[in-house]
């Protein structure tokens, strides 16, 4: 309770915009790059305590969202397959596949699909059903990654032949790279997330920040924590100078966490990727090494791969345009009506970390259909 209370004071959070506000002198654009601290910026009203030529940008931060309609589709494949039960964390039910319904539809129509908090429990389950296959979705950034290759370490050392992933898992730089490709899409300076830098380390964006040629500040969650992150790339980029600052030194180290390292770098490798409506970002992503092919779902069900549909980039959601920065959610001409997270066109609708999500939450556009 510390931290709620300690990092969420008003006469701080008035300090800090109030020194934003002296220290900013050109227009800026500013992304964060996790949909936690997207729905935290909403919920406290962040953006409107900032200068009018300060904008904050929603990247691709939110998992869910960025979860391919095809890797969904797949998933339900599995799901359908005979003495088969799939496990997900409870936000990926009602995530839209590309022609396949959701995971909430294909549970009510008969699938065995289980929400899980831990992918550990995974192992619990796949000991309890012996006669039958238990598939976990892996999905998510660095902060996902580490208990997903956990279960496939574990169920390798024990034997555990009917547990199986299907992986996709992303990695964030690559993405920061990609977006940074396009002088129409970039922002100035990042907001780096503190959960994914906790695995990482700090140490990996400073030349990361080089590379961009733009500031980079790793960031909290709480009001305070946000906004000395933008304090922080604001003084970065007044000064000219594209580096990397730690703002959440509480929680992230140079170093990171060694162990979680240790046990990514056993189970997974580097591979291509695709991301919901951004297509196949190269080398950002994780996949099963070699070793593990034996708890690998794609390969214990490839029939359900050679079903997929073509893939898609162009759908009523403009999920892509929303997902760089191109778009701010309320600007969507179906956010609120029709899409809702009671009737979501798209992952950044339904997901709880979807930017579209935490509009509609916390500043709703006067189309919108909710009270």
């Amino acid at each position: 309770m510390e931290h709620v209370s300690e990092y969420a004071n008003p006469a701080d959070i008035r300090a800090l915009s109030q020194e934003i506000a002296r220290r900013s002198q050109h227009p800026m654009r500013i992304m964060e790059v996790c949909g936690g601290q997207t729905h935290a910026i909403m919920r406290h009203g962040l953006d409107t305590l900032l200068p009018p030529h300060i904008q904050l940008l929603h990247g691709p931060g939110c998992p869910v969202c960025v979860t391919p309609a095809r890797y969904l589709d797949q998933a339900i494949a599995i799901a359908r397959q005979p003495d088969t039960i799939v496990t997900t964390f409870g936000d990926l039910l009602r995530v839209p596949s590309e022609s396949s319904g959701d995971l909430f539809a294909a549970k009510a129509q008969g699938a065995d699909v289980r929400i899980v908090t831990s992918p550990l429990q995974t192992l619990d389950i796949a000991q309890a059903h012996p006669e039958k296959n238990i598939v976990h979705l892996a999905i998510g950034f660095e902060t996902t990654a580490p208990a997903n290759a956990m279960l496939a370490f574990l169920a390798k050392e024990r034997s555990r032949t009917n547990a199986f992933l299907l992986v996709s898992q992303f990695l964030v730089p690559p993405i920061l790279r990609a977006i940074c490709t396009d002088p129409t899409t970039a922002p100035d300076a990042f907001l780096a997330a503190g959960h994914v830098c906790a695995i990482t380390g700090a140490a990996p964006y400073a030349p990361l920040a080089r590379e961009l040629n733009r500031p980079i500040a790793i960031t909290g969650f709480e009001p305070t924590d946000i906004l000395l992150g933008v304090l922080a790339v604001v003084r970065l980029y007044e000064a000219g100078r594209a580096e990397m600052t730690n703002a959440y030194p509480r929680m992230v180290q140079p170093q990171g966490n060694t162990a979680a390292q240790q046990i990514l770098n056993t189970v997974f490798q580097v591979t291509d990727r695709e991301w919901r409506g951004l297509g196949v970002v190269p080398q950002s992503g994780l996949a099963l090494r070699p070793e593990y092919a034996a708890h690998d779902a794609a390969l214990r069900f490839p029939e359900t791969a050679s079903q997929l549909p073509p893939p898609k980039i162009v759908s009523a959601c403009p999920a892509a345009e929303v997902l760089l920065g191109k778009m701010q959610p309320p600007n969507c001409p179906h956010f609120g009506n029709p899409c809702t997270p009671d009737n979501p066109l798209g992952a950044p609708m339904v997901s709880p970390e979807g930017p579209c999500a935490a509009f509609y939450l916390h500043r709703p556009a006067p189309n919108a259909t909710n009270n």
